[in-house]
């Protein structure tokens, strides 16, 4: 049953973190803003997400430093303390979200059903949202848009960046045929080999495709560009650590295909609407790939989730993660190369 059956005054969406979870989030929100433009948003986030939310338009963000404690919690709460929302979605069952409700005043607090939610989410919460048949993690939060009220919607994007980011990314790029890979995610886990990615390089190269590195200056991820670069027999432009990550918005815009692992610009290309191919192994790409290029996704999970339990990953729990910190591995550098042609053939961005 929807909660509203005309436009709420206030919305509050909870949802902090990290990249790829929240451009998933942006698409129910702006289902909400199409749907009530007349219904004002604000969203509590994270510092890094909050750079993010730049793209968008008509909200007002709110940030939260995790990373302050108790200080961070009375911060926000003081800064919220004259907003009466009609709805807060909390969109992160994550138990420090969860405490940041405290101090939010909502008539509704939604949450994940049974399913879904973990870390007691549903002890801070008094409106139970239905989990959808279809088991992504965005199909899980656009359950929360029907349950406010709003029909069932395709999800989709609207970002924005500036007239400078777009300058500085065409710059970076060559005239056509631009590969991007971003090789790295945050947690070393997620990564693919050197080794594999020099081979998708030089094979795209022979194709005369430009590649670029790109990612975070987080040490691993520069590490990672640095062991591809010195293992290349064909050259390739490394911005890995220098980028802003509106211009890396701006970048995956305006490069032709995106080669990531289970990480943030994987989202952000799916946002934009550049085809990416997703390589993963430690959670499965049918809950968290990206959600318009699933059938590009090479993954090993289905492989590495049946060695590691013995069973299937439908006979699993629907989060289900493959521990073992080698499983990247088992993604063959060949199983990427041929998805590479096969998505420059059906996307025709061959020569």
């Amino acid at each position: 049953m929807a909660l509203f059956d005309s436009a709420p005054h206030s919305v509050c969406i909870l949802r902090l973190s990290a990249i790829g979870d929240v451009c998933n989030t942006i698409a129910a929100v702006q289902a909400i803003q199409h749907h009530w433009p007349e219904t004002k948003i604000t969203w509590v986030t994270g510092k890094l997400e909050a750079q993010l939310l730049k793209s968008i338009e008509g909200i007002e963000v709110v940030v939260f430093d995790k990373k302050a404690g108790w200080q961070g919690y009375r911060a926000l709460w003081k800064q919220l303390r004259h907003h009466h929302f009609d709805a807060l979605l909390h969109m992160q069952y994550a138990f420090r979200a969860s405490i940041a409700t405290l101090g939010i005043n909502a008539k509704y607090k939604l949450g994940f059903d049974g399913e879904r939610a973990q870390d007691f989410q549903g002890l801070f919460t008094n409106v139970n949202v239905p989990s959808p048949a279809k088991m992504h993690v965005l199909d899980g939060l656009m359950a929360f848009t029907e349950t406010l009220g709003i029909p069932t919607t395709q999800a989709k994007w609207r970002l924005h960046y500036s007239s400078d980011d777009l300058t500085w990314a065409k710059q970076q790029l060559a005239s056509e045929r631009n590969l991007l890979i971003v090789p790295a995610a945050s947690k070393g886990y997620k990564n693919w080999t050197a080794e594999g990615y020099v081979a998708v390089i030089e094979h795209a190269a022979k194709l005369g495709w430009s590649v670029t590195l790109a990612g975070s200056p987080a040490s691993i991820e520069v590490e990672l560009g640095k062991a591809i670069e010195s293992t290349l027999s064909t050259p390739v432009k490394n911005l890995i650590g220098q980028s802003s990550l509106m211009q890396m918005l701006a970048l995956i815009d305006n490069a032709d295909l995106l080669i990531a692992p289970d990480t943030g610009p994987t989202h952000m290309a799916n946002a934009m609407g550049t085809p990416v191919i997703g390589l993963y192994a430690h959670h499965n790409p049918a809950r968290t790939g990206p959600y318009n290029y699933q059938d590009y996704v090479v993954s090993a999970y289905e492989e590495a989730i049946q060695a590691e339990t013995g069973k299937a990953s439908h006979e699993l729990n629907w989060r289900a993660r493959v521990k073992d910190k080698q499983a990247m591995q088992r993604i063959d550098a060949q199983a990427v190369i041929a998805m590479f042609d096969k998505v420059i053939k059906l996307e025709n961005l061959g020569a």
